[in-house]
């Protein structure tokens, strides 16, 4: 029995990485100095160019600024901008635009206070499939006029979810690999420990009566002759495929000092890699029942972003179904929302006849809550065969949350 290890991002998360959208959002708006300031986003207008924003202590979430009898800066919170409109006022009347943004799907996420990087795949999406409908244009434009009009349009959003995409590659690049130690020399054994043991194909160091509770009667024979098999030749006899979504190395620092068959496939890419793929940032939900009347326009601009045309640039997908047709084998979920973004590839994995159990790691939150029963939601999704995923998927006794671990920074 081999075994599926699927990292999303609260993996990265749980090694303190600053990777989360909130992180980079954030980061974004922190670096906003002066009223002069202007990118490919946002600029700056009707307000005076020399106006420095350091006496505002927080910038995330830039929403509103209100210059008051006194002349003093008021911060309010999002909530209160988006009752006002899509840009930042003075809060004169008649209101003056201060802040305007140059990319409208840049606006769009700002103004929903995204949280997940699987939501802004999302909203991609919903908007490529308003675009398609375009049902207020219908009724009052000709049908060339209309597919000229969708054109423009999802290029037009082609181009903005481009420019995020090139941000959110410099971000981590600049906030991240170049701040954090992520070679094995940095790592403690006892903080290696915590993910370690987790880490590892099925074999000697398995313990038998705990494994099986995990699968299903039918497997248990085939696990205990495993686990015998291996104990007998003093090394583990299967292999472990660590599937990772992030675009970190992260999992790396894991297969260097452990028994063979532990392999890591970067699915999505690597950030820092000079070779001339680019990160896979997309949308992967082929099952949505809009995907046909997409895919039935016959233009390959609409197309774009699917991240299914994106796997097909090197061979990590063909890799992933190589191990999956194999064998048997066990998924650990580890930091993975399992959102809608990635159903066609889970799909694939979550109802494969070798799957025979899905094991989550969750994250236990600071009040004692966890986000378990929000994963296993998720993870239904990806089934057609409902009964299937019941039986699958291990129960919540037998689960644990996602150790956390502090990578060191670069001195």
């Amino acid at each position: 029995m081999n075994r599926l290890i699927i990292i999303g991002n609260g993996f990265d998360l749980a090694h303190g990485l600053p990777t989360s959208y909130k992180d980079f959002i954030d980061d974004y708006w922190k670096n906003i100095k002066s009223s002069s300031y202007e990118d490919e986003f946002i600029s700056f207008q009707n307000f005076a160019k020399d106006f420095k924003f350091d006496e505002i202590s927080n910038l995330v979430g830039l929403s509103k600024l209100i210059i008051e009898n006194d002349g003093k800066i008021k911060f309010e919170s999002a909530e209160i901008y988006r009752e006002h409109g899509n840009n930042l006022t003075t809060g004169k009347y008649p209101r003056e635009d201060i802040l305007v943004y140059k990319n409208d799907f840049f606006k769009l996420i700002n103004q929903k206070n995204v949280e997940n990087w699987v939501d802004i795949e999302n909203e991609y999406f919903i908007l490529l499939k308003k675009i398609i409908k375009s049902e207020h244009l219908k009724n009052y434009v000709s049908k060339e006029f209309l597919i000229n009009e969708q054109k423009i349009q999802t290029e037009k959003l082609n181009k903005e979810f481009e420019q995020v995409k090139i941000l959110l590659e410099k971000y981590l690049n600049d906030r991240v690999l170049n701040v954090f130690d992520l070679q094995m020399s940095s790592f403690s054994r006892t903080e290696s420990s915590k993910l370690q043991k987790l880490i590892t194909p099925i074999g000697v160091s398995s313990n038998k009566v705990d494994l099986l509770q995990e699968f299903h009667e039918k497997d248990h024979k085939e696990i205990e002759d495993q686990l015998k098999e291996s104990k007998e030749l003093g090394k583990n006899n299967s292999r472990v495929h660590i599937l990772n979504f992030n675009y970190s190395r992260t999992p790396i620092r894991y297969t260097n000092n452990t028994a063979n068959g532990i392999e890591v496939n970067f699915i999505h890419g690597v950030v820092g890699d000079k070779d001339e793929n680019k990160i896979n940032f997309g949308f992967g939900d082929e099952m949505d029942e809009d995907y046909k009347l997409i895919e039935n326009i016959n233009d390959n601009e609409y197309l774009r972003n699917f991240k299914s045309f994106l796997y097909l640039q090197n061979s990590n997908y063909k890799s992933l179904l190589d191990f999956i047709e194999n064998d048997k084998f066990q998924i650990y979920i580890m930091g993975h929302s399992c959102g809608l973004s990635d159903r066609t590839l889970l799909n694939t994995v979550f109802e494969n006849d070798n799957c025979r159990s899905i094991k989550v790691f969750y994250h236990k939150r600071q009040d004692g809550t966890d986000n378990y029963t929000e994963l296993i939601q998720n993870i239904s999704r990806h089934f057609n065969k409902k009964k299937l995923m019941r039986e699958k998927i291990v129960n919540k006794t037998l689960c644990q949350p996602l150790p956390q671990i502090q990578l060191p920074r670069f001195k």
